[in-house]
C-alpha cells in the first residue's frame, strides 16, 4: 500500500491508552479518506509503553515506531515524527485520544488549499483550570504571533510534510506550529473538531507548562521570527 498520511503519536507513559489507540486507528484505517499509517514516537517512557508499542507494530499493519533512549519532551517527539515521515502529509494526535482520528477526515477536506490544518476544540471536556489557563496562554501567544489561532495546542493537526520538515523545532515550539508554517509563507486554517474527556492515564502538563512556559516561549518565537531565513529559488541550471 502507498500511504499518503502518517499520523505521529507521541507517547510518554501512556500504557493504559495504547491498546485503545491501536483499536481506534484500526477502525479509522477502514474509513480514512486517504491511506493512513501511524508512527509512534516513544519519548523515553518509564512504564510498559515501549513494549506495548513494539507488540502493536509487530501484530498490526499500518503501525511503526521510533523510540528515544531517554525522555526529550513533546516538541522533540513531534519533530522526530516529522523527520521520519516519508508520506506527503503528516498528522499529529495525542495518545490520550481526547480527540478522535475520525476527525482527520474533516481536516483532510482543507489540506489541498492549505499547508497546515489544525483542529479547534470548541467544546473542550477539560477542567475549568485547564481550560482557563489554555485560553489565557492562547491569547498571549496570539498577541505575539498574530497567527489568528484560537486553539494552537489542539492535538489534532495535518501538515504538508515538506513544510513540517522545515520547521526549526525547539522545546516549547510545538505550541507555535501554525506560526512557524506562516513564517514559510504557508497558509493555515483552524476547523472545529470534537473533544472528549481523558479516560486513562494522567496529563503531562500543569499550570506552569500551559501558562508561564508559553509566555517565555513567545520571546523565543520572536527571536526566531527575526532570524528566520526564508527564500524561494526562481531559476536554476538544468541538471
Amino acid at each position: 500500500m502507498t500511504y499518503q498520511l502518517t499520523v505521529v503519536v507521541p507517547v510518554y507513559n501512556e500504557e493504559d491508552n495504547l491498546l485503545r489507540v491501536e483499536q481506534v486507528f484500526k477502525d479509522y484505517f477502514k474509513i480514512a479518506d486517504v491511506p493512513t499509517q501511524v508512527l509512534f514516537v516513544n519519548d523515553g517512557s518509564k512504564d510498559n509503553s515501549r513494549q506495548l508499542i513494539e507488540e502493536i507494530c509487530t501484530r498490526s499493519n499500518g503501525f511503526q515506531y521510533i523510540s528515544f533512549q531517554k525522555n526529550c519532551g513533546l516538541s522533540a517527539a513531534i519533530k522526530a515524527g516529522f523527520d521520519y515521515t516519508k508520506t506527503p502529509l503528516v498528522g499529529y494526535i495525542d495518545s490520550d485520544l481526547q480527540t478522535t482520528p475520525e476527525d482527520f477526515n474533516i481536516l483532510l477536506k482543507y489540506i489541498g488549499e492549505y499547508d497546515l490544518v489544525t483542529g479547534h476544540r470548541a467544546d473542550r471536556k477539560d477542567s475549568f483550570v485547564k481550560n482557563m489557563s489554555s485560553t489565557i496562554a492562547n491569547k498571549i501567544r496570539r498577541a505575539f504571533t498574530h497567527d489568528g489561532m484560537d486553539d494552537t495546542g489542539c492535538p489534532l493537526k495535518i501538515i504538508k510534510t515538506d513544510y513540517a520538515q522545515r520547521i526549526p523545532m525547539f522545546k516549547g515550539l510545538h505550541r507555535f506550529l501554525p506560526a512557524m508554517i506562516m513564517l514559510q509563507n504557508g497558509k493555515t486554517i483552524q476547523v472545529p473538531i470534537r473533544h472528549f474527556p481523558r479516560i486513562a492515564g494522567t496529563a503531562k502538563f500543569g499550570l506552569w507548562n500551559r501558562l508561564i512556559g508559553p509566555l517565555i516561549d513567545c520571546f523565543a518565537y520572536l527571536w526566531m521570527k527575526k532570524k528566520y531565513i526564508n527564500y524561494q529559488v526562481g531559476k536554476k541550471s538544468d541538471a
